[in-house]
């Protein structure tokens, strides 16, 4: 990542001419920008990336989630068509895991249409690479170009992304926060002259008290209502995994990842990811307020070991040399452990559901539907 990038002397000439710029738009322009976007210019996965997701760590996770969507298919009656969608697909690796995994049950499999959600030309290159063989598969840019009918859609890694919305409290109220220039012309924090009126009574109930100098954030309804409305309307259930937290609360999560590693979100933009933690409580009201059922949400690592994660493992080890079952224990744990660097407790699981899917695997069985073990090793 260089000190400065063609993106940073464009955000520079918008805020000498427009004045500061709101934290929603800066993000967007980080990663979305059509030229130096960062999720429109790069392949960002892996070892040589800058961060890696679950799908990477191990084939399991997608395997785990190709049965879950099993388990929705059959709480759905077994339509005679499924879309399967991901959202942001990365690599297509969780797909073609999933993939692997509904080969047991032909008459899904068979049902199956694929769709993938990926705005990034270099990343649909590779996931047409990875999916090769996959037949019945269409790219979309939006959730709204998908066709109708049931679903089972997946988001890992998906709402962290979308642009924030930022206030941060003075003690005359509730400002917006922005970027501008300091008296060196270098990108700093900074706070709208003005106030947002009556801001208070938007404010969730545990962040009007917040003290002078708090940070609030949020994420515009948008994404989720299309999920809820059409998982609702249209029979399914949408998954999603991400980092985030369980309350609507105060707290800048305002972050950028590069090469692995955390980095200043002003330095260099369009070259590091910039994320924010999402705000679970915030997605359960959407998708209530539009008649979905929410299931969850639970912690990454409860979820995947009650869908079987340890038996499909032990499964795995059994048929494995001692390194490679070695890679397998370090892979589960990283999933599914609490402590630092696993992705157990950080990670949060919720589903939005058409109402009358009341139970679903992960969040009110102990078991799979569908037993792990039997899957191709």
């Amino acid at each position: 990542m260089t000190e400065a990038s063609p993106l940073q002397s464009e955000i520079k000439k918008l805020i000498k001419s427009s004045g500061p710029m709101p934290v929603w738009r800066y993000m967007e322009l980080c990663l979305m920008h059509p030229q130096h976007g960062y999720y429109v210019s790069r392949d960002p996965l892996g070892r040589e990336g800058d961060f890696t997701t679950a799908p990477e760590v191990s084939q399991m996770f997608g395997e785990l989630l190709g049965l879950w969507a099993a388990s929705v298919w059959k709480a759905m009656d077994s339509p005679p068509v499924l879309r399967l969608v991901e959202l942001g697909p990365g690599h297509g690796t969780m797909m073609a895991d999933a993939l692997r995994a509904l080969r047991v049950l032909p008459p899904l499999y068979q049902s199956l249409t694929i769709h993938m959600v990926e705005i990034n030309p270099v990343l649909r290159e590779r996931q047409r690479a990875t999916l090769s063989g996959v037949r019945n598969i269409a790219w979309h840019e939006s959730i709204d170009d998908l066709p109708e009918g049931p679903s089972v859609i997946l988001a890992n890694e998906y709402f962290d992304v979308l642009p924030i919305h930022q206030v941060v409290r003075r003690e005359t109220g509730w400002h917006e926060r922005v970027i501008e220039l300091d008296e060196n012309g270098a990108l700093k924090f900074s706070a709208a002259a003005d106030p947002i009126p009556r801001f208070d009574v938007l404010l969730p109930p545990l962040v009007r008290a917040a003290p002078a100098g708090a940070v609030f954030e949020w994420r515009p309804d948008a994404e989720m209502m299309k999920i809820a409305t059409r998982v609702r309307e249209q029979d399914g259930a949408a998954l999603v995994i991400d980092y985030g937290h369980l309350r609507s609360d105060a707290g800048d999560t305002f972050q950028a990842i590069a090469r692995h590693s955390f980095t200043d979100p002003l330095k260099a933009p369009g070259q590091a990811d910039v994320t924010a933690h999402v705000d679970f409580q915030a997605l359960s009201r959407a998708a209530e307020d539009l008649g979905a059922r929410v299931h969850g949400p639970v912690t990454q690592g409860d979820f995947l070991k009650r869908i079987g994660i340890e038996t499909r493992a032990a499964t795995l080890m059994a048929k494995a040399t001692p390194e490679v079952s070695e890679d397998i224990a370090v892979a589960l744990k990283r999933l599914t452990d609490t402590g630092r660097g696993g992705m157990g407790s950080m990670f949060k699981v919720m589903a939005v559901s058409e109402p009358r899917l009341t139970m679903l695997a992960g969040f009110n069985e102990e078991k799979p539907a569908e037993d792990g073990g039997d899957l191709p090793g």
